[in-house]
């Protein structure tokens, strides 16, 4: 069977590859990536989901798609605005994370406010600073209309007119997310591919930081055979909330209440701020979860700043800076009273540092490796 293995600045790439109800193939240092039984892909699907993706009129000014704020030219994220614009350029209170290897996260946004790629990109349509529309009805009068979905849709789903439901919609933009893949960096050649040549010096050295005194690998996971640099969880490393410590117990408060009343997480985390800097705390209500957001994947990392859930670090250099300072981006700032148990000062020296940021260099794959070098001239 041939899928669509990748789309990549605007061009649509077939592969042969092998795809079951579970899995499909990935490049070298990923794991299968994994497809629910309930949505298996196939070529048409995943055509339509590009699509759908790329479709302006699912916002309402017909201005703004999923591609605005995750764009193929730019490692599906909208670098470099620190924060995402939708409809009327309105600003959000998070950045953008990559849709690149998001097939492989258990849970979606940065506070896992979803958990599936079905779930999470029906989200962004109705919400008041994203695509704005009011509901989903425009959504669907579009689809059962438009002559070229008409037909698509009964082709993918043999379903028309008022059988189509946002269902199908999700199902086609999470087939067409789910190839968006990408592995086969230096990195992945220098480790799992046994070429000790694939990686500089500096970044084998940054890669020995990165696993030893740095501690990097016990969020950013790498395996014997594979490599997510993800560990699927959610953490508290002071970015954020620290600005705001004293506001935490009375917006927490605030929060709940609203939230029992039928508030919507999605547009509170998006419209404010402070609101947003609760994390998933928001989701759970847990005070454990106070300020914690998910662990980023550190592939591409280099294409895809600034960084943080608020775009809140330009470079990577200040994002291990951060770190280094155990959870304060200033030295000697205090820490908040809800900081994750692994997160305190590592005492690198400046190359360490510079060697460790060298490292995440070498975890750009090489469709975007074009771009990671145009990005620095």
């Amino acid at each position: 069977m041939r899928i669509m293995k990748g789309y990549l600045f605007g061009v649509w790439t077939l592969a042969a590859t092998s795809i079951s109800l579970t899995a499909m193939a990935a490049p070298l240092g990923l794991p299968p990536v994994p497809i629910p039984a309930d949505n298996p892909q196939s070529p048409e699907k995943i055509k339509l989901g590009g699509k759908l993706f790329h479709d302006k009129r699912f916002s309402s000014t017909g201005q703004v798609s999923c591609a605005t704020c995750h764009d193929a030219k730019k490692t599906f994220t909208d670098s470099p605005l620190r924060v995402s614009q939708g409809i009327n350029k309105l600003k959000g209170t998070r950045n953008a994370p990559t849709v690149v290897n998001a097939a492989y996260f258990h849970k979606l946004f940065w506070d896992g406010r979803e958990p599936s790629l079905e779930e999470q990109s029906k989200d962004p349509m109705v919400n008041p600073v994203e695509m704005g529309l009011p509901n989903h009805q425009p959504v669907l009068k579009l689809i059962r209309t438009d002559p070229e979905y008409v037909k698509a849709f009964k082709a993918v789903f043999d379903k028309s007119g008022d059988q189509l439901t946002m269902e199908e919609v999700k199902k086609a933009i999470a087939s067409f997310e789910r190839t968006i893949v990408a592995g086969d960096s230096p990195f992945d050649h220098y480790y799992f591919g046994g070429d000790k040549k694939a990686m500089t010096p500096a970044q084998i050295r940054g890669f020995q930081v990165f696993m030893g005194q740095g501690r990097c690998v016990s969020c950013h996971t790498v395996e014997q055979d594979q490599a997510l640099f993800t560990d699927n969880r959610f953490h508290n490393i002071g970015i954020g909330i620290n600005q705001m410590q004293k506001d935490v117990a009375r917006l927490a408060d605030t929060f709940l209440k609203a939230k029992t009343q039928g508030g919507n997480v999605d547009k509170a985390v998006l419209s404010d701020p402070k609101t947003s800097n609760l994390g998933r705390f928001a989701v759970t209500d847990a005070l454990d979860d106070m300020g914690s957001f998910k662990t980023s994947t550190l592939r591409n990392i280099a294409m895809t700043a600034p960084y943080m859930h608020d775009g809140s670090l330009k470079t990577l250099k200040e994002v291990v800076v951060h770190y280094n300072n155990g959870g304060v981006t200033k030295k000697g700032d205090r820490v908040n009273d809800f900081l994750s148990g692994g997160i305190r000062p590592l005492n690198l020296s400046e190359r360490q540092i510079s060697d460790l940021v060298a490292f995440m260099g070498a975890l750009t794959s090489p469709e975007y490796a074009k771009s990671v070098k145009t990005a620095k001239k």
